[in-house]
């Protein structure tokens, strides 16, 4: 786990925001030095805006919605989150577990986090190419699912004009990005915040 960023003293740090992403490899830097990947990027970009914010990523490699879910409560108690941006899923895509079973996951960490009042953000992400467009169809309903049903916010497609866009953005296990692709990710996590911390 990586705590990016830092707590202001005093008062403010009341008011501060508290970021807690919840992934797997996509957020954990796979094969990448932990300072390239889009986390901890987006931790400096976004204090920029937002100089009282602090970042603490808890993404775990291989991590699923199951995982994510048994870990939340303990990282909730633990941190305290204003936000909660979840990037899960796509490790049970590609071990084949059940659409029901993800989606109830996920649907369980929204209901924590909404529990205490913290606003959430969910990352959507797809399958790779060879899956085929039904599986990739019936994967997207997940999170679409989610979305709908608690109104949270939504960032969709995740590797959209990265993955099968430029061989230079992803590793070669065709998963994973590239240190070349994290800032693109960043920006992307960015710029859906600021409209978060600005509403």
């Amino acid at each position: 786990m990586l705590l990016l960023g830092f707590h202001c003293s005093g008062n403010a740090k009341h008011t501060a925001t508290r970021i807690l992403i919840v992934g797997d490899s996509l957020s954990a830097a796979h094969d990448i030095p932990i300072e390239k990947g889009w986390a901890h990027l987006f931790s400096s970009n976004i204090r920029s805006s937002f100089p009282q914010t602090s970042v603490i990523n808890a993404s775990i490699s291989g991590e699923t919605t199951y995982g994510g879910l048994q870990r939340l409560p303990g990282l909730l108690a633990e941190h305290q989150p204003t936000h909660l941006v979840i990037e899960l899923g796509g490790n049970d895509g590609l071990r084949g577990l059940g659409f029901e079973q993800s989606t109830e996951n996920l649907r369980q960490m929204v209901k924590l986090a909404e529990d205490r009042s913290i606003t959430v953000l969910l990352i959507g992400v797809r399958m790779p190419p060879n899956f085929g467009a039904a599986y990739n169809e019936r994967f997207q309903q997940i999170f679409e699912t989610i979305t709908e049903e608690f109104g949270i916010y939504y960032l969709p497609r995740f590797l959209e004009g990265i993955a099968a866009s430029d061989p230079a953005l992803m590793q070669a296990d065709g998963i994973h990005p590239t240190a070349i692709a994290q800032p693109i990710l960043a920006q992307k996590v960015e710029t859906k915040m600021i409209r978060i911390l600005n509403h």
